[in-house]
C-alpha cells in the first residue's frame, strides 16, 4: 500500500469513530524568517493528486514563510484511533480556480473576517475588529461575496511520511515511507 492510500483509510477510521468538531484539524509547521519553527493548527481540506491541502490568507506569518521557504510539515494526532501521522515536504500554492472552490465553501463570516482581517497582525482593541466586523457584514448585506486576493492555500507535496500507532504494551507500530526518486520506500521504526 501506498502511504497516500494509508493516510486516506486512517483519516476515513478517525471520522467514523471521532466526535470532534473539526477531525480534519492538523499542525502545520513552517521555518521562520529567524529560522525557528513556528507551528499552528490548520484545517486539512483534502488530499488532491497525493498533495495535501491547506488554505488561508497568503499574507499572514505562515503564508509568507512558505513562499520564503517551502520545506514545511503536517503532524495528525487522532484520539479515537490513538494514531500519529507526520508529513514533510514542500509547500507550494495552489490554483486560483481551487482556491475560489474553498473560500466558496466557508460560512459567510468566515468569509467576511478574511476581508477585514490581517491575520496575525496587532490591534489596539478587539472592539476596532468586532466594529469592523460588523460594518462589512451590514455592507455587504445581500451580495455575493467574493475571495480577497490575499486568501488562498497550498499544497504540501510530500517527501517523508511517518505513520505511528500506539500500542498498551508500548510496541508502537512505526513506518516510515521516503520518497526516493518519486518511488516511494517504506520501513519500520522502533517505537
Amino acid at each position: 500500500m501506498n502511504p497516500i492510500e494509508q493516510f486516506n483509510n486512517w483519516y476515513e477510521e478517525e471520522i467514523k469513530k471521532s466526535n470532534l468538531r473539526i477531525p480534519s484539524a492538523c499542525c502545520l509547521t513552517s521555518i521562520g524568517f529567524d529560522e525557528y519553527p513556528n507551528s499552528r493548527f490548520v484545517s486539512l481540506k483534502e488530499v488532491v493528486d497525493h498533495k495535501f491541502v491547506i488554505t488561508g490568507p497568503l499574507n499572514s506569518r505562515k503564508g509568507a514563510e512558505l513562499f520564503h521557504n517551502p520545506k514545511s510539515s503536517l503532524t495528525f494526532w487522532w484520539t479515537e484511533t490513538e494514531r500519529q501521522v507526520r508529513i514533510q515536504g514542500d509547500a507550494y500554492p495552489i490554483e486560483e480556480s481551487l482556491a475560489n472552490t474553498y473560500f466558496e465553501s466557508r460560512n459567510r463570516d468566515s468569509k467576511i473576517v478574511s476581508h477585514i482581517c490581517n491575520q496575525g497582525e496587532s490591534i489596539e482593541s478587539l472592539d476596532i475588529l468586532v466594529e469592523s466586523f460588523a460594518a462589512k457584514k451590514s455592507k455587504l448585506e445581500n451580495t455575493e461575496i467574493k475571495r480577497p486576493e490575499n486568501w488562498g492555500g497550498f499544497y504540501l507535496n510530500p517527501k517523508r511520511i511517518e505513520f505511528m500507532e500506539f500500542k498498551k504494551n508500548r510496541l508502537h507500530f512505526r513506518e516510515l515511507f521516503t520518497k526516493e526518486n518519486n518511488i516511494w520506500v517504506n520501513t519500520f521504526l522502533q517505537p
